[in-house]
């Protein structure tokens, strides 16, 4: 356990640090609120949640896929497959299951009010990707608990999965510039800022679509594939519509948001 922990933050604080200065260096749209005020906000949720999770649940994904690997549980525990075969079936499958419950928080309108506090983030830069309700984090780790069980990956697989999403979630939703030649040879193996920008658009079509945070296959295969916004990347507008107050970007108004917040017309439920 101690040394998944360093293996996290020692993965983290490099990711984290690249990119924010790589913002700092390459600016891919000016920020249009405080820096400081959603800086402070984002992290205040981003150390909120790991002990939230550790208050509720007496194991995590990695120590659940440990258990499963010494009880024989699930299908690649018994599944005659060579090891390395087995680490990247489960990594390509663990991204899949995100992929679904991404879409899947976007199409039931109860979800969607848990995962709107992610989009209600004005700017889109490195800190939006940290941006989740503790309840959304509750529900997923449950959904990534069920699979460790189900399908059964390696250790191995499930650690190199919460690294490489992690700092996925932190490259993809960076306010970082990229030539368009190599944003184009990078959307074949991984998801860009770019093309997930588009996703933190105010139109509604634009919010429902580019639901991959790592593996960029499953929007083209599933149909939810959106290359450009409409109003370009310097001219989109980022956030959901009803909620453009920027003095609401506070720890304590994230929180209560799903509760007393406005849905709109974004969830997939209600097309």
């Amino acid at each position: 356990m101690n040394n998944e922990i360093i293996i996290r933050m020692g993965s983290f604080l490099p990711a984290f640090i690249l990119i924010a200065v790589w913002e700092i260096l390459a600016q891919r749209r000016p920020l249009t609120t405080s820096k400081k005020i959603r800086w402070v906000s984002n992290f205040g949720v981003t150390f909120l949640n790991p002990l939230v999770l550790r208050l509720v649940f007496p194991v995590l994904t990695i120590e659940m896929a440990a258990i499963a690997q010494k009880q024989g549980w699930g299908l690649l525990n018994i599944t005659e497959l060579p090891y390395w075969l087995t680490v990247v079936i489960g990594i390509v499958l663990l991204d899949l299951t995100i992929y679904l419950q991404h879409a899947m928080f976007h199409a039931v309108p109860i979800l969607w009010r848990l995962h709107m506090m992610h989009h209600a983030d004005l700017d889109f830069d490195v800190t939006t990707g940290l941006r989740f309700h503790p309840i959304e984090i509750i529900l997923s780790m449950v959904i990534k608990l069920s699979v460790a069980v189900v399908l059964g990956p390696p250790v191995l697989a499930v650690l190199i999965f919460e690294v490489v999403l992690n700092a996925a979630a932190m490259f993809n939703h960076g306010n970082i510039r990229l030539p368009l030649k190599i944003d184009r040879i990078l959307r074949y193996f991984i998801v860009t800022p770019d093309m997930h920008r588009v996703h933190h658009s105010v139109i509604i079509r634009e919010t429902n679509s580019n639901f991959g945070f790592n593996l960029p296959w499953w929007d083209r295969l599933f149909g939810t594939y959106r290359d450009q916004p409409a109003k370009s990347h310097e001219g989109m507008t980022i956030g959901l519509s009803q909620f453009r107050d920027a003095e609401k970007l506070t720890l304590p108004w994230m929180l209560i948001l799903p509760f007393i917040g406005d849905p709109g017309n974004y969830s997939l439920g209600r097309h």
